[in-house]
């Protein structure tokens, strides 16, 4: 393996020769006390998922605390940097494994493992920045002693460069908005390079779902995780067709569902007994609300064909001063006490939640042309977005 399991003591109060260095680069980032973030919050669900642990965390260390930007399973924000084993892992460059705290000297006397949180396995990748600094780390912990396999290890060495993926792309935002005029056409390029590896790095997290799926078989797990890899392949066909140029604001709203379904129909492994249909004229819609009808549009489809949908027709056109987005399908319809609020399910959430800052309205009614159910969104268009950082 390549994780560090040679028992020697560590102590989390040491610190590295360039500590004041490294507190400058974490300070250039300005991700301390920031607010929640989804992208982080994603990537720890992912994390715990893979590796079967209840809590996964993206941390920075601080000169006295350790932060975290995400926390998966724990409800603590942060804990004093004396204890802690992210103050350890960030001394070296490689993962740090501990998968029997109680019999490990690097940890017999740390109060996490010693005291009421009795934690017994850790395993952390640092956050590394490309000028050769440890930020904090990806990690996941248990209660329970555990082990893992090397394909493990990477899939959390893979999923911490996605983290500094997302760091890049902050720092890259905020040097972007300060930047004077002259310098604007230089930053646009580098945000299409980071783009350019986010989506590399969606890519990635898709195919490690699904080659982790077709090894579980037809288990519950599969599916969920199969579902988890439909949803980020969604979030990476928004970010692929939105390629957005340089003074653009709007796009084409019907070239962009059209790319969008072909990729679903793709991903979702439709064959020739299952169709999905477009039907859009060519509206100018903000970029920003296009994405957003997108993953409605990946809500609805992939919940058809879940229960038995073979057609499935996705229709945008005006409708009076606003627009109206129909998808519509050939399944078993809906119980006759469906309710959108009653819904506990996360897909139905992500929806209300998409129409909500749409501006819209969700109404749903049983499919007269093909049978089945068909859901409407009403929305207006937006004048002006804010921008996105």
């Amino acid at each position: 393996m390549t994780a560090n399991t040679t028992p020697h003591s560590v102590s989390s109060s040491e610190t590295a020769p360039d500590e004041s260095l490294r507190m400058n680069v974490v300070r250039r980032y300005a991700i301390l006390d920031s607010p929640p973030d989804g992208a982080f919050d994603r990537v720890t669900a992912i994390a715990a998922r893979l590796l079967g642990t209840p809590i996964a965390i993206v941390s920075i260390v601080d000169t006295d605390r350790i932060w975290f930007k995400s926390h998966h399973g724990l409800d603590a924000n942060q804990i004093s940097r004396n204890p802690g084993l992210c103050a350890s892992a960030i001394l070296q460059n490689g993962p740090w494994l501990v998968t029997d705290a109680r019999h490990d000297p690097r940890t017999l006397s740390n109060p996490l493992v010693a005291g009421e949180f009795g934690l017994q396995f850790y395993l952390g990748v640092p956050l590394h920045t490309h000028d050769g600094f440890n930020l904090g780390t990806l990690c996941v912990l248990d209660t329970q002693p555990r082990t893992v396999t090397q394909d493990q290890i990477d899939t959390l060495a893979d999923l911490a460069s996605v983290v500094m993926d997302q760091l890049e792309l902050r720092l890259s935002a905020m040097r972007s908005i300060a930047e004077k005029e002259a310098a604007l056409n230089h930053s646009h390029l580098m945000a299409e390079e980071i783009d350019h590896r986010v989506m590399n790095s969606l890519h990635l997290i898709v195919s490690m779902l699904s080659i982790q799926s077709a090894q579980l078989g037809n288990s519950e797990a599969a599916k969920e995780i199969s579902r988890a890899a439909a949803k980020i392949f969604a979030v990476a066909n928004v970010h692929q067709h939105i390629n957005v140029g340089k003074a653009a604001t709007t796009l084409d709203s019907a070239d962009y569902l059209v790319q969008l379904c072909a990729g679903l129909s793709a991903m979702l492994g439709c064959r020739d007994q299952v169709a999905i249909s477009v039907e859009a004229v060519p509206l100018a819609l903000a970029s920003e609300q296009l994405s957003q009808l997108g993953l409605i549009v990946n809500e609805l489809v992939t919940n058809a064909l879940k229960y038995g949908a073979t057609k499935v027709d996705v229709q945008l056109a005006p409708y009076e001063h606003q627009y109206c987005l129909t998808v519509s399908d050939n399944g078993k319809g809906l119980p006759a006490d469906f309710g959108v609020d009653k819904m506990s399910g996360l897909g139905m959430k992500v929806i209300t939640s998409l129409v909500k800052n749409l501006g819209g309205s969700l109404s749903h009614q049983p499919n007269a042309n093909i049978g089945g159910t068909a859901f409407q969104i009403i929305f207006s268009p937006m004048l002006s977005l804010r921008p996105r950082i």
